[in-house]
């Protein structure tokens, strides 16, 4: 079954008041198939190019926690998919932020999230 599905680049920011980012992740929600998973990848060189001091550490963690919340794990475990991918995808100033939602369609949200992944981040 075809069905629509939402999805946001993860971005690390490794100074915010700079602006810049990589992209280093992607977060997928379907609803019609209920479906909602993460990807990440650090790519510690690049992250160091635009700040040596980069904490990569912190950004690790942060998309752990956005892995973990995918799968309903800590305190987002007993909210909705919708919810959750709203909570991920919501505008933050932190180290790791979700860029626009984009959409489309797919029979296999998996393998669309595979290849998101393999497109935008690595």
């Amino acid at each position: 079954m075809t069905a629509l599905f939402e999805y946001a680049v993860l971005q690390a920011v490794p100074r915010v008041q700079r602006g810049e980012s990589i992209n280093v992740g992607v977060v997928l929600y379907s609803q019609d198939l209920s479906f909602l998973d993460a990807v990440v990848h650090v790519e510690e060189t690049r992250l160091r190019a635009l700040d040596p001091d980069s904490d990569i550490e912190a950004v690790r963690d942060a998309l752990d926690a956005v892995c973990r919340a995918c799968r309903g794990e800590g305190p987002a475990g007993d909210t909705p998919l919708r919810q959750r991918f709203g909570w991920l995808t919501a505008p933050r100033s932190t180290v790791v932020r979700a860029g626009p939602i984009h959409t489309g369609k797919t029979d296999d949200p998996a393998a669309e999230l595979l290849r998101l992944h393999q497109a935008l981040v690595l």
